[in-house]
């Protein structure tokens, strides 16, 4: 049986892919995990994409694993891509959905307006009880301030180059929902050729918040992508 890895969003936990793992559990072997301080991982460390990469590498070396599958949904989908270029042997596809490419001071000043805690909590406090839920044994609020902090060095210089992309040789499926309001369709265009063995590729009727997403939809597409 071939081996998938479901790779979580930020602010998000492995636990958002139990309806996913449900219906591919008959298809695949399945693994997921938490990043550092997401879910009911405790951490001190800052969030940054090499830490999650370096957790990504560590849980495959633990399992012995090899030429695993990715699905990995906005964040976790660089995180994958991270790894990939420089420890290509992990890795057999690579599927990444609504992964945001394009990093400037801007676009990361954007992002992190919709951070604020203390906001979030008196004008969306579903968002706010959803966000304890997930991730508890973690204070929620110090994930958005990680997070925020990340996104913010992203756009300053820790986002992965052209080059960088240019390097990695794994076969990857690099898509964004039609609808997605986060990621556009052309910097996910841009990555999918700048990867030598890359395809884009657009999923319908899909915006970004992985609790919209349809999972049926999202399991027929990775059933496509990896038994082509």
């Amino acid at each position: 049986m071939q081996k998938l890895i479901l790779l979580h969003g930020a602010l998000g936990a492995a636990s958002q892919f139990e309806s996913l793992k449900n219906i591919l559990k008959d298809k695949f072997e399945i693994h997921t995990l938490n990043f550092e301080g997401h879910g009911d991982r405790i951490s001190d460390e800052d969030f940054s994409i090499d830490l999650f990469a370096k957790n990504l590498k560590d849980y495959l070396d633990q399992h012995n694993l090899k030429e695993i599958h990715v699905f990995g949904y906005s964040m976790g989908g660089y995180v994958a891509l991270r790894l990939a270029q420089k420890y290509p042997e992990y890795f057999k596809k690579i599927i990444t959905l609504g992964t945001k490419f394009n990093w400037t001071p801007e676009s990361s000043a954007k992002e992190v307006k919709m951070l604020d805690a203390e906001k979030i909590q008196e004008k969306v406090p579903v968002f706010a009880d959803t966000l304890s839920k997930l991730h508890q044994g973690n204070d929620w609020k110090l994930v958005l301030k990680k997070t925020a902090s990340m996104m913010l060095e992203l756009g300053n210089g820790k986002a992965s180059s052209d080059s960088d992309f240019k390097s990695i040789q794994t076969k990857c499926f690099i898509g964004v929902g039609d609808n997605d309001a986060m990621v556009t369709r052309e910097e996910t265009q841009h990555i999918a050729a700048l990867i030598p063995n890359a395809e884009f590729y657009l999923l319908e009727n899909t915006i970004h918040p992985i609790d919209k997403l349809d999972f049926e939809n999202v399991a027929e597409l990775i059933l496509a992508k990896i038994y082509l």
